[in-house]
């Protein structure tokens, strides 16, 4: 035992004194090696210096970069110029009124505008006048001085076209010029490049070299300094019963809450982003003005076929639901506009019924026109002389729901000379349901908007307050033209009707904000084509489930 333990200290021993000869001999090999590293390094860096060589990279230098920048600056110069080119060549041989670029100037289109407008006044011209009337003259030289004018405007952007690829086309020139000239160079540094690679693998392997000497004399110097190891095994590492990560549980409560956080948070999002009106009272929140009705959608009406609240889908839909309220009245809708009537009826001064009604929206599809003849269905059916007037000059459509000519009508009238002396003979048509009458448009209604604007639209509700006991006016989208404003200073009272999903409150606070400005009384508003299956509110369903069998359409319906 003796012999064997002096035999191991021996054994530790030379090891230990082979280890410290291996690490002074590399100490001073590795000396030798840094001093050639350098001086390879040196000589390297002297010949790129010598023949202008500046290396950004491992393999790339500045003039590659160089000529790979102009190559794409190239190829986008001359596809600029292409295009450039491309477009002066189809605007020179196109005429005035295609040539790309003059459609995209704002003075240009308004010329042609312009000359659009007077071109459809002389066709209305050339239909009552002769070419030699004087009016017919004007017009036509005014069409010639904007065509004229237009044709000046075609050059001014010729020009600026062939201005435009001229710079584009001297720019891919100088561009060129450039790229061949870092060719050159590129090529002239070719050969250099090649011998400053072999110093430079040179350099690579002498560093190399050195680094791997460094480290085994750090392993070395770490071997010498511990000539015996005093560390024992007090005790075996044991498998532990569950991974310390991941938590399932703590993960999944985190995910789930969170979750949650995400889910309200999107749906506040949504909600605020949503401008629409959407429930009944909003309305009445946002305006201030009082909700006289709510118009369900087809799909809260039970038993009925599927039309909507509103005239988006042309003559027939209108007609299905004047059909609605003259012959199906335990349907919901119709006792949606019974109901709406009954508010209308006791909306004015000391609870009077106002007997001039204008229905207006701030846009267009929201249902006011079809709101209007509902209304004027039921006032007729309780007795009263109801007189419906189509006051949309530009888009009349009253006649075409109650199967009426459209000869004459409202437009005649404001251009009838002769005073009414209060009668308004043929320009009035009974319908087939009893006690109301419809004033259409005319045929020149889409002609002369500006007829409003006479002191005779005043006169014709006199005349028509004299003959009826209620006048409901039907007029266009109130923000996109001045109609409804002009014709409601003749009224007891506007009707704004919006649509649920449909409307945006800032139009319906801009209609109502206009009517106050011109002194117009606001009755209130029509929320028109609410569907309450998403709202639930003011207790539908609960109503259906006790009241549903009433609504079930008679046998004498059905047949």
């Amino acid at each position: 035992n003796t012999m064997t333990g002096e035999y191991k200290t021996v054994n530790v021993e030379n090891r230990y004194n082979a280890t410290v000869t291996t690490g002074d001999w590399l100490t001073k090999q590795m000396d030798d090696v840094r001093i050639k590293l350098e001086r390879d390094d040196e000589e390297l860096q002297d010949y790129a210096a010598k023949n202008g060589l500046v290396i950004t990279g491992e393999k790339d230098n500045v003039a590659d970069d160089r000529v790979q920048q102009l190559q794409a600056e190239l190829s986008k110069a001359q596809a600029d110029r292409i295009g450039l080119e491309s477009r002066y060549e189809n605007a020179k041989s196109a005429p005035v009124d295609a040539a790309p670029g003059v459609l995209d100037d704002s003075s240009a289109e308004t010329i042609r505008g312009k000359v659009i407008e007077l071109r459809g006044l002389l066709a209305n011209l050339s239909g009552v006048y002769t070419p030699q009337a004087q009016n017919v003259k004007d017009l036509q030289a005014q069409i010639d001085a904007y065509e004229s004018e237009l044709q000046g405007e075609r050059k001014t952007v010729l020009e600026r076209m062939r201005n435009d690829y001229e710079t584009a086309q001297q720019r891919e020139n100088l561009l060129q010029k450039e790229y061949d000239d870092a060719a050159a160079v590129v090529t002239k540094q070719g050969d250099q490049m090649a011998h400053y690679n072999i110093l430079k693998r040179e350099v690579d392997t002498d560093r190399s070299l050195y680094d791997s000497m460094l480290q085994n004399v750090k392993e070395a110097s770490i071997a010498a300094a511990l000539k015996a190891s005093n560390v024992n095994v007090v005790d075996a590492a044991e498998v532990p019963g569950a991974p310390y990560r991941p938590s399932i549980s703590s993960n999944a409560s985190m995910g789930f809450f969170f979750g949650l956080c995400f889910a309200i948070g999107f749906v506040v999002l949504l909600d605020r982003a949503d401008r629409t009106i959407q429930e009944p009272g909003d309305m009445e929140a946002l305006l201030g003005i009082a909700e006289l009705g709510l118009v369900p959608s087809a799909v809260a009406d039970p038993g009925r076929p599927r039309v909507l609240a509103s005239s988006t889908q042309g003559d027939d839909s209108s007609k299905a639901m004047i059909m609605i309220t003259a012959e199906r009245r335990n349907s919901a809708l119709a006792e949606s506009i019974h109901a709406t009537l009954t508010s209308i009826l006791y909306a004015g001064p000391s609870g009077h019924f106002p007997q001039v009604l204008v229905f207006s929206s701030p846009a267009p599809h929201e249902g006011k026109t079809t709101i209007a003849t509902n209304l004027a269905v039921a006032l007729a059916e309780i007795h009263k002389r109801v007189l419906l007037i189509d006051a949309d000059l530009r888009r009349s459509r009253l006649h075409h729901i109650f199967d009426l000519p459209n000869e004459k009508g409202m437009v005649e009238l404001l251009r009838q000379p002769e005073p009414l002396n209060g009668s308004l003979g043929d320009h009035v048509l009974a319908t087939a349901i009893p006690n109301l009458s419809i004033m259409p448009a005319g045929r020149a209604g889409r002609g002369d908007p500006t007829l409003l604007h006479s002191t005779r639209l005043a006169e014709i509700v006199r005349t028509c307050r004299s003959l009826y006991d209620a006048i409901i006016i039907d007029t266009p989208p109130m923000l996109t033209m001045a109609d409804a404003r002009v014709i409601a200073r003749q009224g007891d009272g506007v009707i704004l009707v919006s649509r649920a999903n449909r409307t945006s409150r800032d139009s319906l606070r801009d209609a109502s904000r206009r009517f106050a400005e011109d002194g117009t009384h606001i009755l209130g508003g029509v929320l028109n084509d609410w569907n309450p299956k998403k709202s639930g509110r003011y207790g539908y369903y609960r109503y259906y489930s006790k009241y549903k069998h009433y609504y079930k359409p008679s046998s004498e319906e059905e047949a």
